[in-house]
């Protein structure tokens, strides 16, 4: 039987931005969102309530500090805010935050880092533990980056991403990928984040006239 997926809490309150870090989320294998809260008040409620693992928690909340809640929720935590004062990543870490992301950040940082956190949990799951497997297990919650070029690309759905990007001549959407190739937006979204990360693809943000800002993607300026 697999295990049950990590269950993560999302605490920010640009709805835009929520959806934004849940898309990455649920990208990764293993884990879940299972609320998007915008409040302190609501999290320090709903942490419990939704049996969350994780909880990725703003600093700026309208009715407090984030980095004052993670001090007090009784799950993990990683912050990612805007904030890049040196005071309030340490005060993060501090409080427990076992990871501090500055926003604007790639997709593939967080989704590097919660694949981390999966091995992190695994490697203390055992009531009891040694040496070894506790400096595994720190050294999971900060996993290195891929060494040299992006491996070649063998899965026939990247393949066919990369080629509609390639034809399009343009950047492009998950959505707009999902429809040229035939696939559903989940999973094209999948292929475009791992792409993203072993650095065959590049996103950012594009900004419409209204609404939540959207993840496009583009190949990198020699492909």
């Amino acid at each position: 039987m697999s295990a049950e997926p990590l269950r993560v809490l999302i605490v920010e309150d640009d709805f835009r931005i929520a959806n934004l870090h849940a898309d990455i989320v649920t990208s990764v294998p293993g884990f879940t969102v299972v609320a998007t809260l915008s409040t302190v008040a609501a999290a320090r409620t709903g942490h419990v309530d939704l049996a969350a693992d994780l909880a990725l928690v703003d600093v700026y909340l309208p009715d407090g500090n984030g980095v004052e809640l993670v001090r007090e929720m009784r799950c993990d935590t990683m912050v990612l805010t805007a904030d890049s004062d040196s005071e309030t990543v340490r005060a993060a870490l501090r409080a427990g935050a076992l990871g501090y992301f500055v926003k604007p950040f790639p997709p593939a940082a967080l989704s590097s880092r919660l694949a981390g956190y999966a091995r992190y949990r695994r490697l203390l799951a055992d009531s009891r533990v040694d040496h070894a497997r506790v400096e595994a297990a720190l050294a999971a919650l900060r996993p290195a980056p891929a060494p040299g070029p992006a491996p070649p690309v063998t899965s026939p759905t990247k393949t066919l991403v990369l080629e509609a990007l390639r034809s399009s001549g343009r950047p492009m959407s998950a959505g707009e990928v999902a429809d040229t190739i035939g696939v559903s937006r989940p999973t094209a979204q999948r292929h475009l984040t791992a792409l993203v990360g072993a650095g065959a693809l590049r996103m950012r943000l594009r900004y419409g006239q209204a609404g939540r800002p959207e993840q496009e993607y583009s190949l990198p300026p020699d492909h």
